[in-house]
């Protein structure tokens, strides 16, 4: 061997040595930070979330969103349950709310259901306690993802709204679920109060269990519940990020969720702007968010923490649109039709937003579908936590993969929502009883009491306009055999008919 050769074969030799040894040394875990919205709908926001910018985007203002989405990556096809508690319990169990069968929102007191009395049809036995870590009754049991994440050597903070489980069950605190400190989150689902001034509902005289705990420090100051909750998690990131600790920070805003009170920091904008008094202090709210978000991301950059931290923008379900909103109903999120509440589009399509420096290109957005549940499995490809056993068990979908490649489209796959409930007075535009299921382009939406199946083509029709059930009746079938199997295989629970006592059809029954 010549001089030369072996000294490159040295060279070589030590590469590959000092390449193992990257590869051996333990890698940096990022922090994470969960940043969620409460009923914010897919149009509620400056930032185009379809292909163009729309009307309704031009009635709000979230600079910070925007900010964020030229950091990291838009998902433009998110995906969560119709209503809160389903969707938050499956973020931190990986589960289908299907499966679990938590398929409505939790309520004070323990054991109350939360389903608004119909004369045709009985909802379900669910699981009206919600998520617990211990069998309390009327509750699934299961490792919340705080509880792996803290196992793992995260600390885990938690700021805000929680609704997991009902009062007094151990779901409805968060310490109970892995989080080592909680302002704010207990099992209610709205505040009673966003003003400071009011002590955010904790009033002498007036406080109900709608009050907001854990906010002493700001009673009687004239500052927004959204403005509280975010100094205080700012205060929390502090001493993991001095100590140089990865953290999980589940910051879950009431914003912006009824009582739709004005943020008096941007109200005259807003009724300057012509919108009636209800939207602009709902605008106000969403404003109000998009500061938190800034004052967020604002603060990791002044730690230096900015490049090794993952933010995930997610909101819990659609907009609101059937009632307490301004204007004429079921039009706040169009083109999406209907909203929170519905298996339509605009009751369980979310803008989201994912930004890991290193990982997703910035300015990137993917067409590619996503889950509630596929958030547990995506965290712990992040904090490279495997546990094989349990990704084997749960129904979420790791979108790693599309972080690193925005093109990447899987349209095997099939996303399914169910809600065997009634929400409120109002049962139109699919905010009661009713299933659907995604599948690449095609959705089936199932309307129990009606009887009746539809069938759409998302690409080519976003608003869901125009049923195509009766000029495509072998897709219609197909797509309706599909819901139903996915609907047996989660062992979903359907409502009965009072006049009978019998289950209403499986949708390829009809």
């Amino acid at each position: 061997m010549t001089k030369q050769a072996l000294c490159a074969l040295t060279l070589f030799c030590l590469f590959l040595q000092q390449d193992f040894v990257r590869q051996k040394a333990p890698l940096q875990q990022p922090n994470i930070i969960l940043f969620l919205v409460d009923d914010m709908g897919w149009m509620d926001t400056s930032l185009p979330f379809g292909e163009t910018v729309m009307p309704l985007n031009k009635k709000y203002f979230t600079p910070n969103m925007q900010r964020l989405a030229d950091e990291g990556m838009v998902f433009t096809n998110a995906y969560v349950n119709p209503v809160c508690t389903p969707t938050r319990t499956s973020l931190i169990s990986g589960l289908s709310a299907i499966r679990t069968h938590i398929t409505n929102w939790t309520n004070t007191p323990k054991d109350s259901p939360t389903d608004y009395p119909d004369s045709l049809l009985q909802f379900p036995d669910w699981n009206v306690n919600g998520l617990s870590p211990t069998n309390t009754g009327k509750t699934y049991t299961a490792k919340p993802l705080p509880q792996l994440l803290r196992d793992a050597g995260y600390i885990t903070l938690h700021v805000g709204k929680a609704h997991w489980g009902s009062q007094s069950t151990p779901g409805s605190d968060p310490i109970n679920l892995g989080f080592m400190s909680n302002i704010g989150g207990t099992a209610i689902g709205h505040p009673q109060s966003y003003y400071g001034l009011k002590n955010f509902g904790n009033e002498p005289g007036k406080m109900t269990h709608w009050a907001i705990p854990s906010l002493q420090e700001f009673y009687g100051q004239d500052i927004f519940l959204t403005e509280a909750l975010t100094r205080k998690a700012l205060q929390l990131m502090a001493a993991p990020i001095q100590q140089k600790r990865p953290f999980f920070l589940y910051l879950g805003h009431y914003a912006v969720h009824t009582p739709i009170m004005p943020d008096h920091r941007y109200f005259n904008k807003y009724l300057r702007n012509g919108l009636d008094s209800i939207e602009a202090a709902y605008a106000t709210l969403v404003e109000g968010m998009d500061k938190s978000l800034g004052d967020v991301m604002d603060f990791l950059k002044s730690k230096n923490a900015d490049k090794n931290t993952v933010i995930v923008f997610m909101s819990d379900n659609g907009g609101l649109s059937n009632s307490n909103r301004g204007g004429i109903r079921h039009t706040h999120n169009l083109p999406l039709r209907s909203g929170k509440g519905s298996v339509y589009e605009g009751g369980i399509r979310i803008p989201m937003i994912v930004k890991w420096p290193g990982t997703t290109k910035p300015g990137s957005r993917t067409a590619q579908y996503v889950m509630a549940e596929d958030f547990f499995p995506t965290v712990l490809d992040m904090a490279s936590i495997q546990n094989k056993a349990l990704r084997d068990t749960i129904d979420g979908k790791s979108y790693l993969s599309v972080l690193k490649k925005p093109a990447l489209q899987d349209t095997s796959r099939s996303l399914v929502f169910h809600y065997p409930h009634r929400w409120t007075t109002r049962e139109a535009e699919a905010i009661a009883w009713a299933s659907a299921i995604r599948k690449g382009n095609w959705k089936l939406v199932y309307l129990f009491k009606q009887k009746k199946l539809e069938l759409y083509n998302l690409a080519e029709d976003l608003g869901e306009k125009h049923d195509l059930s009766k000029k495509y009746p072998a897709q219609t079938a197909r797509m309706a055999k599909l819901l139903a199997t996915e609907l047996r295989k989660r062992n979903a629970q359907i409502p009965v008919w009072k006049s009978t006592g019998q289950p209403v059809a499986w949708p390829d029954e009809l």
